[in-house]
C-alpha cells in the first residue's frame, strides 16, 4: 500500500490551502505533514489546539474550533473567509469512534454530529472561500461500507437505545452520502467531493475500546499486539484521502485503496434526503 507521500510524488501544491480537521493526530497529521511537503498552506481547526500546535509544529496553523459546538464552527469559518478568502482543499477527517453514549447541541447523538453535522454546517459555512477556487475539492473521510448499510431514519440519534458501532456506522454513511450530494450541488460551481477509506489503521480513534474488545475483535492478539498484516501504518492510511484530494476523477465517488468504487443505486436518494435533514438540523446550507 503507498503513503500519502507516495500519492503526492510530483504534486506540485504551491499556492494552495488546505484545512484539515482531526489534521494533528492519527491520519489527519499524516494527511496535513504530505500535503505540507508538497507546498501547500495547511490551516487545522482543532478543539484542543495546545495539543495541535505541539503536534505539527511549523506544518500548519493552528485555529480553535470544536465540531460539537456550531457556534465555533462558524466563527473559525467567518475568521477564515475573511482572512484568506480561498479555500483550495477541505479534508473532513476528524472522528470519534465508538465512544460512550453522548449527547451535543440539541442533545444530538456525538458521532452522527461530530462526524458528520458539524462536518457538514462547516462546509456550509466555508462555501464562500470554495468557490473563487479554482479546481476546490472537499474530502469526506469515511469508513467500510456495505450495500444494505443505510441511515436509520426512525431514530437518527439513537433516542430508543444507544448502539456505539451502529451510531459509528451510521457516521460514517453519513460521510459517503454527503459526499455524493454536495459534488452534485458543487459541480456547476467548480467544487468537486469524494469521499475516502483509509482502511484499518491503530490511532488514537480507538481510544474508546478497551484492550479486550479489541482483542476479541480479532484486531489485537492475547498480548494485546496488533496482529500481524490486518492494519496499516497511519502514513498508508493517509493515502486514499490523499488521492482523493489529488488524483480522483469521478466526482462523488467513494475512494478506496486509492481507487473508486462503484456508486450504490440508492445513493441518490439517500443523499438528498440526508442533506434535506442535515440542513433543517443545523440551519445551514450552501449559499
Amino acid at each position: 500500500m503507498p503513503t500519502a507521500d507516495d500519492v503526492l510524488h510530483g504534486v506540485d501544491l504551491s499556492g494552495r490551502t488546505a484545512v484539515v480537521t482531526g489534521g494533528y493526530s492519527g491520519i489527519g497529521l499524516e494527511i496535513s505533514r504530505a500535503l505540507h511537503r508538497a507546498g501547500a498552506r495547511v490551516v487545522v481547526p482543532a478543539r484542543r489546539p495546545d495539543v495541535a500546535r505541539r503536534a505539527l509544529g511549523p506544518v500548519a496553523d493552528v485555529v480553535p474550533m470544536d465540531l460539537a459546538d456550531l457556534a465555533t464552527v462558524d466563527a473559525f469559518a467567518d475568521s477564515y473567509v475573511r482572512s484568506h478568502g480561498t479555500l483550495d482543499l477541505l479534508v473532513a477527517g476528524a472522528a470519534i469512534m465508538a465512544c460512550p453514549e453522548t449527547r451535543v447541541g440539541p442533545g444530538w447523538e456525538a458521532q452522527f454530529a461530530v462526524n458528520h453535522l458539524g462536518h457538514f454546517a462547516l462546509v456550509c459555512a466555508l462555501w464562500p472561500a470554495l468557490l473563487p477556487a479554482p479546481t476546490a475539492r472537499v474530502v469526506a473521510v469515511a469508513s467500510g461500507r456495505a450495500p444494505d448499510d443505510r441511515i436509520r431514519w426512525h431514530d437518527v440519534h439513537f433516542a430508543s437505545g444507544y448502539d456505539k458501532w451502529a451510531a459509528y456506522g451510521q457516521s460514517k454513511l453519513a460521510n459517503v452520502l454527503f459526499a455524493h450530494r454536495l459534488d452534485q450541488l458543487g459541480v456547476a460551481h467548480g467544487v468537486r467531493a469524494f469521499s475516502a477509506s483509509p482502511g484499518y489503521i491503530l490511532t488514537p480513534l480507538q481510544r474508546h475500546l478497551p484492550m479486550d474488545e479489541m482483542i476479541a475483535a480479532g484486531w489485537l492478539d492475547a498480548a494485546g499486539e496488533p496482529v500481524p498484516g490486518l492494519f496499516r501504518t497511519p502514513e498508508q492510511g493517509a493515502a486514499t484521502p490523499v488521492w482523493a484530494a489529488t488524483r480522483a476523477t469521478r466526482g462523488g465517488a467513494y475512494c478506496v485503496d486509492c481507487g473508486e468504487a462503484e456508486p450504490y443505486p440508492h445513493e441518490d436518494a439517500e443523499a438528498e434526503r440526508l442533506w434535506q435533514y442535515s440542513v433543517e438540523a443545523t440551519g445551514h446550507d450552501l449559499r
